[in-house]
């Protein structure tokens, strides 16, 4: 996203001050890493070019491919990797995309962790989404050996991929051992898991049992790939430079919870429309999602699984309680509901839970009790 769309309607003044720092604070960071390197006599690291060539070449091109055999593309994509690769999405999805016949398309292998040591892995592709165009048919199949595509277990996160003489190893990420500092779980709270975001971004998945609601919360444990602004009404407010995802600093605790992702990319279903689709499902204990699930909404008795999939598996529990915002102040209604008087104290936290797709996006906090907060599924093979 731009920095354009992240500050649509910031005064002009501010853009240039901000423009100026970005350079300055740009040159001043590689300045000091290029010193740190030299001085540990280490080369200097610089990043992997993408040029317009490539891109008009690829577009350019004349290709053929059997889209419409699944199993063929799959020889296609599978062919394509190297012996090793990693899966870094937590909902295990591998992605790719490519350019054929002069239309861009995406896709996924997926190593769910419901079937996936059953022999099975998922296999989707689609003609990619824009904003100006409808929605395209998702080609989707559930490959195992009944296909000669085998899939086996290596480690508890490592598992070989076989299709005639092709075979490739997907490791799965491993979070293992990561959690949230105790000062960033409030007393209310239950820790679900870790996730890795497709936008490269970690959060930590907690459940406040008291409010019924869920949050995303920034995990700075390790580097966050992103540099953040903060909004210019209030620097509770951060914004991604490369994300667009907006945070707010919580008053009680030393975190960052997410309350909105920019609208455009969740309309698209890029790398940035939010890790709503990116639960983090090799680290649930048992029936512990499953339980929550059913504290929020007990109609789903008996409807889904332990992870909060359908009986199909095609659709599954959504837990997005963040905004899809177009523009800066749009946000803004989180830190007037944090910070009114007006709230009940006891009810804060859910001042950042808001229906993503509700036309008024009101925090639940400020709803009467006849406005029940809504709960929706979420398609998966994307």
């Amino acid at each position: 996203m731009s920095a354009a769309h992240a500050r649509r309607g910031r005064p002009r003044r501010r853009i240039e001050e901000l423009r100026v720092r970005d350079r300055i604070c740009t040159v001043l960071v590689a300045v000091a890493l290029a010193a740190s390197a030299a001085a540990a006599g280490e080369p200097a690291k610089t990043p992997r070019l993408v040029t317009h060539e490539s891109l008009v070449e690829d577009v350019l091109r004349s290709t053929e491919l059997p889209l419409a055999d699944p199993v063929a593309m799959f020889a296609y994509v599978l062919g394509a990797l190297p012996a090793r690769v990693k899966v870094y999405p937590t909902e295990n999805y591998y992605y790719f995309s490519f350019v054929h016949d002069k239309v861009r398309y995406a896709g996924n292998i997926r190593l769910d962790a419901m079937d996936r040591d059953q022999g099975k892995v998922h296999f989707a592709y689609y003609e990619d989404l824009a904003e100006w165009k409808d929605e395209s048919p998702v080609t989707h199949v559930v490959l195992d050996m009944a296909q000669g595509v085998a899939v086996e277990k290596l480690d508890r996160l490592l598992y070989r991929i076989s299709y005639r003489d092709k075979t490739v190893a997907f490791a799965l990420n491993d979070l293992s051992g990561v959690v949230p500092p105790a000062a960033a779980i409030g007393p209310d709270e239950k820790y679900i898991g870790p996730i890795f975001d497709d936008s490269a971004i970690r959060f930590f998945l907690l459940y406040n049992a008291r409010l019924k609601i869920f949050h995303y919360v920034l995990d700075e444990t390790v580097d966050v790939a992103d540099l953040f602004s903060p909004a210019v009404a209030t620097d509770r407010i951060l914004i991604g430079h490369r994300t667009g995802f907006a945070f707010y600093r919580d008053h009680r605790l030393d975190r960052k919870i997410l309350i909105g992702v920019f609208e455009g990319n969740a309309r698209v279903n890029n790398y940035l429309d939010g890790p709503f689709d990116q639960l983090p499902d090799n680290f649930i204990e048992g029936d512990t999602l499953r339980d929550i699930i059913l504290e929020v909404d007990p109609s789903l008795k008996g409807k889904i699984d332990r992870l909060g999939g359908s009986p199909d598996g095609a659709d599954r529990f959504l837990i997005a309680p963040y905004m899809h915002y177009r523009q800066e102040d749009d946000l803004l209604v989180f830190d007037r509901c944090a910070t009114s008087k007006a709230v009940d104290p006891g009810l804060y936290y859910a001042c950042f839970v808001v229906d993503p797709d509700a036309e008024d996006a009101v925090p639940k906090a400020l709803k009467g009790p006849a406005r029940k907060h809504r709960e929706h599924a979420r398609a998966v093979h994307r």
